[in-house]
């Protein structure tokens, strides 16, 4: 038989699989939601307006959208991991929309203040301000 440099012939090699099947893993712990250890818990009595400021004090970069589906939020958080930085991205829906003091969603933020849409995203990379904003609230290092 001829065989090619490097392989050999397997047509005796046995394989065995094990279809055990094995028990489900244990249940994490529940943590109720005004407890919980996670920045994106909210309390139920909480309201939109205290919920999104407490959002935008808690993450450096965060985009609010109407649906993560959306193409210009796709682009813009391209934008932003093409130099390193990974933002945030809440869906909201249009009655939340007027707490965040805009017209057209999707917006970010940078450092809790409003940048605006692509549009303006594009604006401050091309203007060379948008590295150094990313650095001054701590999501890019320099």
């Amino acid at each position: 038989m001829k065989t090619m440099r490097g392989l050999r012939d397997c047509s005796n090699d046995a394989v065995t699989l094990d279809l055990t099947v094995l028990p489900p893993p244990p249940a994490p712990p529940t943590v109720s939601s005004s407890t919980a250890s996670t920045s994106l818990s909210f309390d139920e009595e909480e309201t939109s307006e205290s919920k999104i400021g407490r959002l935008l004090s808690e993450h450096p970069v965060i985009i609010f959208t109407r649906s993560s589906s959306c193409c210009m939020c796709h682009v813009m958080k391209k934008l932003l991991s093409t130099v390193g930085v990974h933002p945030t991205v809440i869906e909201i829906d249009d009655g939340e929309i007027a707490y965040l003091a805009v017209e057209a969603a999707p917006v970010l933020f940078i450092g809790g203040a409003c940048v605006g849409g692509f549009e303006s995203l594009v604006a401050l990379h091309l203007s060379g301000q948008l590295i150094p904003r990313l650095v001054e609230v701590g999501a890019l290092w320099a």
